[in-house]
């Protein structure tokens, strides 16, 4: 507790920086809609400038502020080490033909303060208005919200219904906050970690350099790859990448790896005592520019390794600039299947289980954004027994007065699963002695027990429950709307994967692409090796930083047991899922397994298996090959079985050249792609994605007896038709014995 009231203290310290006032900053009164002025009198914010979309501030699609729900708001965090110095909304909108203009507006908010006043005037009704507000640098702070509340009235009665379909206003997708930004110094304190080099502020994609030795070997390659997928894990939904370089960079925050006899360029050490984790100005930066640079030292690449486990490990108990490693446990193993971001399959999950705020299960208003609860599984679920997955809801909302159109839809990843009607309350108000009185006025509560579709449900899921509160004015000026409904899904709330098992056919390029299967069937990679050629270039080091990075995304957890073996010390790994990078002697590697892969990849030609389409659960013979040559780059996943042990897979990154696995790289990062990848064999061309099935299937996990018979049999109609009739031949046998039976005693009697 006191590593972390230390922690706060320097956070808190350093933050401060970001309160002060900016000299050229504005009041806080000037804050309104920019106008043109002359460009001799307005100075430019200094700093760093960046456009952040709606969709980056935590918008699905366009805002619909309506009469009922009038209220938009847009979510803006500042990293820890950075000051704002300048702040322009370019909001682009569309509001009703139908208003009172006098008397209807947009007021803009930040962090509660009223910053702009938006007229609504008659000339551009019902037509795409664009406007810039300007937003004090000095009201920004952490987390921030930007509210944006439309004043809307149609008629001067004073029986106004704010039902009315005339009071509306679209914020468009186009909308864009233009941040400005400066640089500040913060301490070279280790209790600031993971901070400056990953901020959980910062919603862009991590991009953080690594300062590695010239022909860094295996080892040292190991240990950058754990401390590439501890960034990974945190960086997330964001992504990460790694450029390999072997001096700091000048303009960014680094981390660098040093031995004795392998010092990055500009970084003077002490003697090295041992594994020792160091945070220090980034030498290649201005000192003013606060770049730091995280060293991981040892005197060995055993104590290198030491030093990378006890980082992701045991960050939160540094302090100061420099630590000592004493010793590192890695703890007991991992079991199958127990990823952090995988929900459990091996009983009943509830609600809190699956979201990191209770207060993501609640909405408010007449017509609420739907409440999200996203659901990772393993990919190789097979529901050959349920076909269905049981949900449980239970759900507390603001009862209507009486039964009117007010709706609960639950949908699964888009798809409706079913509409409720929500009911009034019970009028001798027993529901309400057991219920936490979350929301005012009335409330009940409900619950909804539904079989889920197993054909729904993928490796990536989420689940939706979209709130609808109809008016309950039963007539002009009877009853006055209020802002007074609120909703939300009981934390308790479960669902059920247990009854499935875990089986698959593979290869399967897909479940690698969306979830690292099988790889991070362990989630700590204790199954897996990368395969690495025997001198990787920067290219290759990059590649395999970025797929250890992107294996501690789909985990959660950094890669603390993998093993990383150059092609030669194949056969060391050879009981294990193998991650090949197949360039340089990987190539070699893959050509020495032989001619029944997918596809080969070397300098100057390509040589692809042709075989007839087939369903996926068939094995298929080949009927051909092709041997091409090119001069164009290409690139390429290749999945396949272990040619050393039944049952475990090799997934391949082959590339015509060692630049071209970037175009790999950029396909699993990318969500509008990645969905493409697909198969035993899926290439790259460019921004081309072309998956194919061309090789041998196998299958993985266990199955019980009976249904493993199920399983193979339905692969041939002929047998599933002579299976059927045997089966009724069964039936029919049993019962004429039976009534024989019962006729003969019958006749005893």
């Amino acid at each position: 507790m006191i590593v972390g009231a230390h922690a706060f203290a320097v956070d808190d310290l350093a933050r401060g920086a970001t309160t002060s006032t900016p000299a050229h900053a504005q009041p806080a009164s000037a804050a309104t809609i920019a106008a043109p002025e002359d460009s001799t009198s307005v100075a430019s914010p200094s700093g760093v400038a960046r456009d952040l979309t709606l969709k980056q501030m935590g918008s699905y699609g366009a805002i619909k502020l309506r009469g009922q729900d009038p209220n938009g708001t847009l979510n803006v965090s500042v990293r820890n080490d950075e000051v704002v110095t300048g702040a322009k909304l370019h909001l682009v909108y569309t509001y009703s033909p139908s208003l009172i203009y006098s008397l209807s507006h947009i007021k803009v908010y930040l962090n509660g303060e009223v910053v702009a006043t938006l007229p609504m005037d008659k000339e551009t009704a019902g037509q795409t208005v664009s406007k810039d507000v300007v937003l004090d640098p000095r009201l920004f702070t952490d987390f921030n919200r930007i509210g944006l509340q439309m004043i809307a009235h149609y008629t001067l009665d004073h029986c106004e219904d704010p039902y009315h379909s005339s009071m509306w206003t679209d914020i468009s997708p186009d909308t864009t906050l233009t941040l400005t930004t400066s640089n500040i110094g913060l301490p070279n304190s280790l209790a600031l970690l993971p901070a400056p080099f990953f901020d959980r502020r910062d919603n862009r994609a991590l991009v953080l350099p690594f300062v590695l030795p010239a022909q860094a070997d295996a080892p040292t390659l190991r240990a950058a790859g754990v401390v590439s997928s501890w960034f990974g894990a945190l960086a997330g939904w964001r992504g990460a990448r790694f450029p390999v370089t072997p001096t700091a960079p000048a303009d960014s925050h680094a981390i660098a790896f040093a031995l004795p006899n392998a010092m990055p360029a500009g970084v003077k050490l002490d003697e090295i005592k041992g594994p020792t984790v160091i945070v220090m100005p980034n030498p290649a930066s201005p000192p003013e520019s606060g770049r730091k640079l995280l060293v991981l030292a040892g005197r060995d690449t055993k104590e290198l390794q030491e030093a990378a486990n006890a980082l992701v490990l045991g960050q939160v108990g540094m302090s100061g600039d420099r630590a000592i490693v004493k010793s590192v446990d890695l703890g007991p193993e991992r079991r199958p299947y127990d990823a952090p971001n995988w929900a459990p399959v091996d009983r009943q999950v509830s609600f809190k289980e699956l979201v990191t705020d209770p207060g993501q299960l609640e909405a408010a208003g007449f017509n609420p954004s739907p409440i999200r609860v996203d659901v990772r599984l393993p990919p190789d679920l097979f529901a050959w027994a349920r076909h269905s997955v049981p949900l449980n809801v239970s759900y507390r909302y603001t009862a209507p007065s009486n039964y009117n159109d007010s709706v609960l839809n639950i949908g699964v990843n888009d798809q409706l699963l079913r509409s409720v009607r929500l009911r009034p309350a019970d009028p001798s108000g027993v529901e309400r002695q057991f219920n936490v009185p979350l929301m005012s006025g009335s409330e009940a509560r409900g619950s909804e027990e539904i079989r889920v579709p197993a054909l729904r449900i993928g490796s990536t899921n989420q689940f939706q429950f979209q709130f609808h509160m109809d008016s309950q004015k039963t007539g002009l000026c009877v009853s006055a709307a209020t802002d007074s409904a609120r909703a939300a899904v009981d934390p308790d709330s479960t669902i059920d994967f247990s009854q499935f098992v875990h089986y698959t056919a593979m290869p399967n390029l897909a479940f690698f692409a969306t979830s690292g299967y099988p790889f991070t069937r362990m989630a700590d990679l204790a199954d897996s090796a990368v395969v690495i050629p025997d001198a990787p270039d920067v290219h290759e080091q990059e590649t395999i930083l970025a797929l250890l990075g992107q294996m501690g995304r789909w985990s959660g957890l950094p890669a603390l047991r993998v093993s990383l073996v150059p092609t030669s010390a194949v056969e060391s790994v050879r009981d294990r899922d193998l991650l090949v990078i197949g360039t340089g002697s990987g190539s070699s590697l893959m050509e020495k397994w032989g001619k029944g892969l997918p596809m080969l990849i070397q300098r100057s030609e390509n040589d692809l298996a042709l075989r007839e389409p087939a369903d996926r659960m068939r094995a298929n013979a080949p009927t051909g090959r092709a041997a091409l040559s090119v001069n164009g780059p290409t690139a390429a996943f290749v999945a396949f079985q272990s040619p050393y042990t039944k049952g475990k897979s090799v997934v391949a990154l082959a590339a015509s050249a060692s630049d071209r696995l970037g175009d790999l790289l950029d396909v699993l990062g990318d969500d509008a792609r990645v969905n493409e990848v697909r198969g035993d064999l899926t290439v790259v061309r460019q921004k081309v994605v072309v998956g194919l099935t061309v090789g041998d299937t196998y299958y993985v996990g266990h199955l019980p007896w009976y249904a493993w018979v199920w399983v193979h049999i339905s692969k041939y109609p002929a047998l599933m038709a002579l299976a059927g009739i045997l089966a009724g031949l069964f039936v029919a046998l049993t019962v004429f014995w039976a009534l024989g039976r019962l006729a003969a005693r019958r006749l005893e009697r």
